[in-house]
């Protein structure tokens, strides 16, 4: 069976919603427009669904020349830039980075900071800010994500859970870049190197999964799944010694300019690699 790109996604701010896309540039730090804000609290330290659940009601889409960041709960929209290039340059910490960031205006700050009820500052990363990735797995630079420029997933994978829990699981809680239709579950597991279209990914390191995976990314609500029944199969021990529950996997994106919905997926061969 022929595997194929199902679909394309692209998150505009670190944890808030994305949106879907028939195409999407490839960039040094993973698709065009993906993470390249985040919001930031006290210290200038990250924020995600971790922490502020709400922030799974706000969500992005595509909106004239940038994008408007949309307040499910009420309707009410915020419209902004896909990036800015001036302002006071300021350092943000995120996991273990310490990334050159620059600030949105006060305006922006205090809707961000009525949504969620906290005080919060929205930041900007810009080109000449440089976040390399875990030199343990790859090499390369990353936006805002938490650790790789790319994130797949199989639907045979998502189906393959949801046939194991007694309620379904939309693929929005899983947060990847490209899902993938055909072939079976968990395939990408076992993936090395792959082309996609014209493009070629290196398929890097086994994501372990977090609570935001359990938040209702339409009302903020959080459970037990799917955490719950993903331990019963897919635990991982880390090099670190923490035990991991995996889904999905992180990759880099090695050549190619454009991946789009309906490109051949083809596994690369040693040979294939070494040519």
């Amino acid at each position: 069976m022929s595997i194929i790109v199902a679909s394309l996604h692209i998150h505009p701010i670190k944890s808030l919603g994305g949106f879907a896309v028939q195409e999407a540039r490839i960039t040094d730090r993973g698709f065009a427009h993906d993470r390249r804000w985040m919001l930031v609290a006290s210290h200038d330290i990250f924020i995600t669904q971790r922490e502020v659940p709400a922030m799974a009601c706000l969500h992005c889409a595509p909106s004239g020349d940038g994008f408007r960041v949309i307040d499910i709960r009420n309707g009410t929209a915020l419209d902004l830039p896909w990036s800015i290039a001036e302002g006071e340059e300021r350092r943000a910490k995120v996991w273990g980075d310490t990334v050159h960031v620059l600030p949105a205006t006060r305006e922006t700050n205090a809707w961000f900071a009525e949504r969620l009820g906290i005080p919060c500052r929205l930041v900007y990363m810009p080109d000449t800010s440089q976040r390399e990735v875990d030199r343990t797995y790859a090499t390369g630079i990353n936006s805002l994500s938490d650790g790789f420029p790319y994130l797949i997933l199989s639907q045979a994978s998502l189906d393959d859970l949801n046939g194991r829990m007694e309620e379904p699981l939309p693929m929005d809680r899983f947060r990847p870049n490209i899902v993938f239709a055909g072939g079976t579950a968990f395939q990408e597991d076992g993936w090395k190197e792959i082309s996609i279209g014209t493009a070629r990914f290196a398929v890097v390191k086994p994501c372990g999964r977090c609570a935001i995976t359990t938040t209702d990314q339409r009302t903020g609500e959080r459970g037990k799944e799917p955490l719950r029944t993903l331990a019963t199969y897919r635990r991982r021990a880390s090099t670190g010694g923490e035990v991991k529950v995996d889904f999905g996997m992180n990759a880099m994106a090695i050549s190619g300019d454009v991946v789009r919905v309906g490109d051949l997926v083809s596994l690369l061969t040693e040979r294939d690699i070494e040519a």
